[in-house]
């Protein structure tokens, strides 16, 4: 971008963005120069339609030419920001955090009812979230159920930093616990729901990941193993130990990975009460209770 044009303005920038975004194989130029220019001008895009005229200051320009060198570069724009909206939330990522994509919020949507039909039969709600990362599964639905409280579990301190500072961000902090822990490793107690996004993608196939995502992402919060299902193994293994008679563990897959999950739940005792594909109709999300609990 050019630094010396004296009456640069909103419209200017995004098309030169889009531009540039688009010689550089960027998939969706537009969208990411709106996003772009949006967050680093404080703007949402309804301000930024009704406003195209608006000047964009010297400081303001040098930003924005920092952030499209960073995205030319092939980091996504959410990493830049360091922010991602989640079901609502504006959540701060870290380079310990897997940043929250839309399917995972169908993990949320699925929850929800399920924390609310607990809230309605004893007045309260406890949530485990396992792999934790921003906080964004469990800090959605708290912000959803006041009568809900989380613990949430991370291997990485960095990543329980971050999202502890999120928690704190909306006023959370004082219905959520992070504990350090590797699966179930320190964590004591009993749960309502138990909710986790693990790692599911299988070794073999890191390297034919989008670089968007194997470059930026944590390895540990994509890397699942050789068959991709290390950490349903995990958590199969001692969920029984840790969810209420009538509770629900609901958990993300990969695309392809219903059957393979379910038969590994069912071996350690328990039933699957739903399967949900996303829009794109692959495999997104289960949700299994203990199998000798009554169905609620």
């Amino acid at each position: 971008m050019d630094n010396t044009d004296s009456e640069l303005t909103i419209a200017i920038v995004i098309n030169r963005l889009k531009r540039r975004f688009a010689d550089c194989g960027i998939a969706d130029p537009k969208g990411d120069a709106r996003v772009l220019t949006g967050a680093l001008l404080d703007l949402d895009l309804t301000a930024m339609v009704l406003q195209p005229d608006r000047p964009v200051n010297p400081d303001e320009n040098d930003r924005i030419e920092m952030a499209a060198i960073r995205r030319c570069a092939g980091e996504p724009v959410h990493r830049i920001l360091a922010m991602r909206s989640f079901f609502g939330l504006d959540l701060h990522l870290s380079d310990a955090t897997l940043e929250p994509r839309p399917d995972t919020e169908i993990l949320v949507e699925i929850a929800l009812p399920i924390a609310q039909a607990v809230v309605g039969r004893s007045g309260r709600c406890s949530i485990l979230d396992l792999g934790t990362g921003t906080g964004a599964i469990c800090l959605a639905l708290l912000a959803q159920i006041s009568q809900a409280s989380a613990v949430a579990t991370d291997i990485s301190e960095a990543a329980l930093r971050t999202a502890r500072a999120n928690a704190e961000r909306f006023g959370l902090s004082d219905r959520f616990q992070p504990v350090r822990s590797n699966w179930f490793e320190g964590v004591d107690g009993l749960y309502d729901v138990i909710v986790s996004n693990p790692p599911y993608i299988r070794s073999g196939e890191i390297a034919d990941l989008e670089p968007e995502v194997r470059d930026f992402d944590p390895m540990v919060a994509l890397d699942g193993g050789a068959d991709g299902l290390d950490a349903y193994r995990a958590i199969a293994r001692e969920a029984d130990g840790h969810l209420e008679p009538e509770g629900r563990l609901i958990l993300e897959t990969g695309f392809d990975q219903h059957a393979a999950v379910i038969a590994l739940f069912d071996d350690c005792g328990f039933i699957c009460q739903s399967r949900v594909q996303d829009l794109g109709g692959n495999d997104r999300v289960l949700v299994f209770s203990r199998a000798d609990s009554e169905t609620v």
